[in-house]
């Protein structure tokens, strides 16, 4: 009985290393899943792409009033079902097309903000960017900003909206920047004193884009130009702000109320 206990081999011990491969080599259902994760994450960028491609192309060669969603979707080889995943309309399949590009032309003009510039040069810097993104393609940057003017509901639209929202605070946060250091003196807020200055950016881009010949430093001098008027202000009298209660006219009644 010792001479069996004696000569029953004794199992090898286990090792550190052994331990170690054991617990992190995956089994191949990990491995499958993760290939088959990563493939479906590579199908959706793609149509994705395609989606976004076909609905830039169409929008420039027939215009946004005639191309159609079902047209988009067959240029991009997929169901019509599929393009409602990305896009909650065809007003929302034009925003669709811009959107990451805006976002990251927003990025680019916050961090280009030089914190020893005058109020005027951070204006003028951050629409800058903008002036170029919207300038690569007049044609369908017209459509977005007319389309703009209305908003649909729709995550796209909510993307673009969620954008210019946060283009009016860096302009507000510029304005608010020269009150604090006393570059500028208003009895209004930063927020409004941002929001004329949007505005402004805003006229000027749209009246730039319906020139014949596209030209960034023709359009940026005539923005320089408003941006300084209303900086400067128009000094007018006591009298020039008199705002009269004669002379209004009366809202007109409809039939029934008659």
């Amino acid at each position: 009985m010792r001479a069996n206990l004696r000569e029953r081999p004794v199992p090898a011990p286990i090792t550190a290393r052994k331990m170690s491969d054991k617990a992190t080599r995956p089994s191949s259902e990990t491995s499958l899943g993760e290939v088959s994760l990563g493939q479906r994450e590579k199908n959706k960028i793609d149509k994705l792409h395609r989606i976004k491609e076909a609905a830039r192309e169409l929008f420039l060669s027939k215009g946004f009033d005639d191309a159609t969603t079902r047209a988009i979707a067959s240029r991009a080889g997929v169901g019509i079902g599929t393009v409602f995943i990305y896009a909650d309309n065809k007003r929302d399949l034009l925003f669709l097309v811009a959107n990451d590009e805006l976002e990251e032309t927003t990025d680019k003009a916050e961090a280009s903000i030089r914190d020893d510039a005058s109020c005027l040069q951070s204006l003028l810097t951050v629409f800058r960017h903008h002036y170029e993104f919207f300038g690569r393609q007049p044609k369908l940057s017209r459509l977005m900003l007319r389309e703009m003017t209305f908003y649909d509901s729709g995550r796209q639209a909510d993307r673009f909206r969620a954008t210019r929202e946060r283009v009016i605070r860096l302009v507000s946060s510029i304005m608010q920047r020269a009150l604090d250091r006393r570059s500028i003196q208003a009895s209004e807020d930063a927020g409004f004193i941002g929001w004329v200055a949007f505005c402004i950016y805003q006229v000027e881009l749209r009246r730039w884009l319906t020139t014949k010949d596209i030209d960034i430093d023709d359009g940026m001098a005539a923005l320089q130009r408003a941006l300084k008027l209303f900086m400067q202000g128009l000094m007018p009298t006591d009298g020039c702000l008199i705002v009269s209660e004669r002379g209004r006219q009366p809202a007109r009644r409809t039939a029934r109320a008659r």
